[in-house]
């Protein structure tokens, strides 16, 4: 199966997508091949997670060599349950729960993957340079790639993340990060700002023969990279399958996933799993305050010139989605002229319109709805005292866009909603929705949330309280490209 280039003609095999993150031409790499062919969707269905991933990721990725040793290496022991992403029914709902892993987050089931794939292509490909990981986090994304990444021989690894835009939780977590190829910098500004800035880096610092003479290349594990969004496929299969065995559906028929959705990986994820064969219905992208994916899927107007909220749930604060590219192109019948050209309005107008033809295939599958600040606040409080259930601020942006849906649709298909990480991380909105004192520090939260609900702390998080940041530097979004010059000493 061969990747290419969402805004030009280059293309290559899996390993060396995976390897170089994102396409010499700037555009992102995907397969325009038809991905239900020779995959057998139904016989993923009831197979233990693991064997699930390693049929998914052999299909996805096809030219890695002993999947099932990497899928072991990745996932074993490192998650809290053996089925890694755990369903559990919430009302009338279910609650996809991806926080199980070793930084309470999403990105753990992707980016525990990514250093496994990274190794083998290079082992396979006869790479010796030294990889170099560049990567912008909202949040989350900067954690669980050095959680992957650190003291991985043959690679290091650079985050940069929006100074103040980020919980205090996460930024410990970044902080205090230990590894000797580990390197971690705050940015002035907000995330766009941030990945805009490192994406202009990237592209700037490979273009330069100092790179390839100190034997280095760069790389991304931002789900810009295709071998970070291809593990996320598999938790859409895994959902489907427990319900299934949950005799809440039979095989074949279809359900919905209602998706918080910042930078657009987790749901298009999704959409592979339906172009795979999977029976998704609806893809429902959840947005907060800063709703320009729900702005753009309910008009075709892509507008990034608006307000920039920051919100109880910063790993949406996003006005440039990155992986929207990929769907765009795959919805305009794999053009890149007009990709192109699209990327181009949103780079120097800020703004770019979709044609109605197009829109219809992408509202054939996707619908959007959005949350306000308060409504987010509102629905923690209300699903734990209604359901027993607490969840973080993302989720509860999806739970109520899920009931949002729900009234439109009517029916009795079931739905979905991804919980993409721990109430643990964002202890302050997680206390003031369920009516605690905001006293004391978010360590102090953490110990009443605690004490209050009886929801186990991830171990994670409960030790950050005892380390010491080692992680301090901040910068202009200018400096990045001299920032990241100096640590690579060229």
């Amino acid at each position: 199966m061969d990747y290419r280039s969402t805004r030009g003609e280059f293309r290559c095999d899996c390993l060396d997508a995976v390897l170089r993150g994102i396409a010499p031409d700037g555009g992102l790499l995907v397969s325009d091949s038809d991905l239900s062919k020779g995959f057998d969707w139904k016989s993923a269905i009831g197979k233990s997670t693991l064997q699930m991933a390693q049929m998914i990721l052999s299909h996805l990725l096809p030219d890695f060599d002993d999947m099932g040793g990497l899928v072991d290496r990745a996932y074993k022991n490192k998650f809290e349950t053996e089925d890694l992403t755990p369903v559990v029914k919430v009302g009338d709902k279910y609650v996809l729960e991806l926080f199980r892993g070793p930084t309470s987050a999403f990105k753990d089931v992707a980016l525990s993957m990514l250093p496994q794939l990274m190794l083998a292509a290079k082992k396979q490909t006869g790479d010796e340079n030294e990889t170099v990981i560049l990567t912008a986090t909202s949040g989350d994304t900067g954690k669980a790639a050095m959680e992957g990444f650190h003291d991985v021989p043959g690679t290091r690894i650079i985050v940069f993340y929006p100074d103040g835009g980020v919980s205090p939780i996460q930024r410990a977590q970044m902080a205090t990060q230990e590894g000797a190829n580990v390197k971690v910098c705050a940015v002035k500004g907000n995330f766009d700002d941030c990945q805009t800035a490192v994406k202009k880096a990237f592209s700037k610092i490979n273009s330069m023969e100092e790179l390839s003479k100190a034997k280095k290349a760069l790389s991304s594990a931002n789900s810009i990279n295709i071998g970070r969004l291809a593990p996320q496929v598999v938790y859409y299969f895994k959902a489907y399958s427990d319900l299934v065995a949950q005799s809440r559906i039979k095989v074949g028929d279809k359900i919905d996933f209602v998706v918080p959705s910042g930078n657009f990986g987790d749901i298009l994820a999704g959409y592979f799993a339906k172009l795979m064969g999977l029976p998704v219905r609806n893809l429902v992208c959840a947005s907060n305050e800063n709703k320009v994916l729900t702005d753009f899927i309910n008009t075709g107007v892509y507008d990034k010139r608006r307000p920039f909220y920051r919100t109880s749930s910063p790993s949406m604060d996003i006005l440039v989605s990155s992986n929207l590219e990929r769907l765009l192109f795959l919805a305009s019948g794999c053009n890149p002229q007009v990709v192109s050209k699209w990327m181009s309005d949103l780079s120097s107008e800020g703004i770019f319109t979709v044609d109605e033809q197009y829109m219809k295939t992408i509202r054939e599958t996707f619908r959007s709805y959005s949350c306000t600040e308060k409504e987010t606040i509102e629905t923690i409080g209300s699903v734990y005292r209604k359901d027993g259930y607490l969840c973080d601020p993302h989720t509860a942006v999806g739970m109520k866009v899920a009931d949002d849906y729900r009234k439109e649709m009517e029916d009795d298909v079931p739905v979905v909603v991804l919980s993409t990480a721990s109430p643990y991380k964002f202890p302050t909105p997680v206390s003031e929705a369920i009516g605690l004192p905001l006293d004391g520090d978010e360590f102090a939260q953490i110990k009443a949330i605690n004490a209050k609900t009886g929801v186990p702390v991830p171990g994670n998080l409960s030790s950050l309280e005892s380390k010491k940041p080692v992680h301090n530097d901040v910068i202009d979004r200018e400096d990045i490209l001299k920032y990241v010059m100096n640590v690579l000493g060229i």
